[in-house]
């Protein structure tokens, strides 16, 4: 019987071969923008020019695909300019998409603002009901299901097997946007979606240094589709930021065991302070989701948020007070964030129905002493 490797030995392997002509253990960041052939036609190594391909991109997408288990990846530039490759890969003008009615808000924008134009219709649907998702699949005729779990900021989880059934027996893709969980915690492929996307930015390059995204796939005819785009249109991650990526990716095991462990301690504590209304965590045996989590989640992630009693205004205060959680956008790297969604990251879906509560704070947790993330929510909670 055949080894499968586990999941640290593919983020730090797949992909990171040494280099045969000096032994080198890193792999070289290949920084040149075009190639020579061996002649008119004859490409070496199937190498002519930068946009098309680069070894260090390949390199990042081979493990990439592997840290998924996926057949094929995809690095691009960010995350968005992944979903958007990914969304013209597939659909055409009056094509639909079924979207969690909780999702980030620069997909949304995205959806809304650029494709909407173009003719991408989409529904915002609260994927926990099982019979709305499916009926607004049919409504609408919709291709594409696009969920987030965890969700940010509201830390909703979707059931992935359940919803990859509801979506193929509609004959439409499921989209699993896996940032929060990262492929360490999460393998939605595994669970039944179709397409796997990463802001890369967050818990895989994981030290908020490089800014990009990734697709994932198995089906050959997706990844060809997804192929194209990305050399057409040409928002590739570039040999830098792939290396950063990479480096980042060998790490993310041992970092998601901090993360979560750091995690549960903060939201622990912040559950038993008169300051706070609620946390958001799928940790706890009371969050809605929990028994989902714990099915197809290995840990729950270093993801917080919490609404406090003093609303707004309280909100405001505590996210302006603190010294090691730095008020930021972003999350996943290994400094703690905060961040206000209503008018940070979220600030897009204002006044629409993903709005999310004035009173709430996203917390990312790094992976600094536990003990010491608590005295500075506590000190910053005494403002109040």
């Amino acid at each position: 019987m055949s080894h499968v490797e586990g999941f640290n030995t593919r983020f730090v392997h797949a992909g990171q071969e040494f280099e045969p002509r000096t032994g080198a253990v890193v792999p070289p960041v290949h920084f040149s923008t075009t190639y020579a052939p061996e002649a008119i036609g004859q490409l070496r190594a199937g190498y002519d020019y930068g946009r098309g391909t680069n070894p260090t991109r390949d390199s990042l997408q081979t493990q990439l695909a592997a840290a998924e288990q996926g057949t094929h990846a995809f690095s691009f530039g960010s995350g968005l300019a992944a979903e958007d490759s990914l969304i013209r890969a597939i659909l055409r003008p009056g094509d639909h998409i079924v979207l969690g009615n909780d999702v980030y808000g620069g997909t949304y924008r995205l959806l809304t603002r650029v494709l909407g134009p173009w003719g991408i219709g989409s529904t915002p649907v609260d994927m926990s009901d099982a019979n709305a998702v499916a009926a607004a699949i049919e409504a609408n005729g919709a291709k594409l299901v696009w969920v987030e779990t965890p969700s940010n900021p509201m830390m909703k989880i979707t059931d992935i097997a359940a919803l990859a059934e509801i979506a193929h027996a509609a004959g439409a893709l499921l989209v699993v946007d896996n940032t929060f969980a990262s492929p360490f915690l999460q393998q939605p492929l595994s669970l039944g979606a179709d397409i796997v996307v990463h802001s890369t930015t967050k818990y895989i390059g994981g030290h908020s240094d490089v800014v990009g995204g990734a697709v994932v796939v198995k089906d050959e005819a997706l990844a060809e589709q997804i192929g194209f785009i990305q050399f057409a249109v040409g928002a590739v991650s570039g040999p830098m930021d792939a290396y950063l990526t990479t480096r980042g990716l060998k790490t993310l095991g041992v970092r998601m065991r901090a993360h979560s462990e750091n995690a549960a301690q903060i939201a622990t504590w912040l559950r038993e302070r008169k300051e706070v209304e609620h946390v958001l965590y799928p940790g706890f045996a009371e969050h809605p989701g929990h028994e989902i989590a714990k099915r197809q989640m290995r840990d729950f992630g270093g993801m917080v948020s919490v609404q406090l009693t003093g609303g707004a205004a309280a909100a405001r205060k505590v996210a302006e007070s603190t010294r090691l959680f730095t008020l930021a956008e972003s999350l996943g790297g290994i400094e703690s964030l905060m961040n206000y969604p209503s008018e940070m990251t979220h600030a897009s879906v204002k006044g629409t129905e993903l709005a999310v509560p004035e009173n709430l704070l996203r917390l990312s947790v790094g992976i600094e002493d536990a003990a010491d993330l608590i005295d500075d929510l506590e000190r910053a909670f005494m403002t109040l």
